[in-house]
């Protein structure tokens, strides 16, 4: 048995456009993880990236299952003795909707080099537009 090692050239990258509009924030963000990482091609391999780029619109309008609007919480740190800063899910949709995505997505894909060059082909807008027009995206469904 060899290991298959897809090169370089080969891979063929698309830009795809997600409509984030209704859809629930955790099944948006494995679907996304899986174009990101490439895992839906037949070149996959786990060790390069094959991945496509991903533009998710109307970030502002995802869904959330039960209460997780009130109970979500988002922490961070700022490395000094109490720095630690929660935020709720509801407040940070209301200021940084993307960042809601973005974080969803980063839980899921490795954190490893190869992780954070995958997580950069990942693009997320409040409102419908985008400024990416010239690659013509093709519409994503689920």
């Amino acid at each position: 048995m060899k290991t298959y090692v897809p090169k370089k050239d080969a891979i063929e990258r698309k830009w795809w456009v997600v409509d984030a509009e209704g859809k629930v924030l955790g099944r948006l963000a494995t679907q996304v993880a899986v174009l990101l990482r490439g895992k839906a091609k037949p070149q996959y391999a786990p060790f390069v990236d094959t991945g496509d780029f991903v533009i998710v619109v109307n970030a502002e309008k995802i869904a959330v299952t039960g209460r997780k609007t009130e109970l979500k919480k988002y922490h961070r740190h700022s490395g000094y003795p109490g720095g630690i800063k929660t935020e709720v899910l509801k407040d940070l949709l209301a200021k940084k909707p993307e960042e809601v995505i973005k974080k969803a997505v980063w839980g899921m894909i490795p954190k490893n080099t190869l992780g954070r060059a995958v997580y950069k082909k990942l693009k997320v807008y409040r409102g419908p537009e985008h400024p990416h027009a010239a690659q013509n995206p093709q519409e994503y469904r689920f």
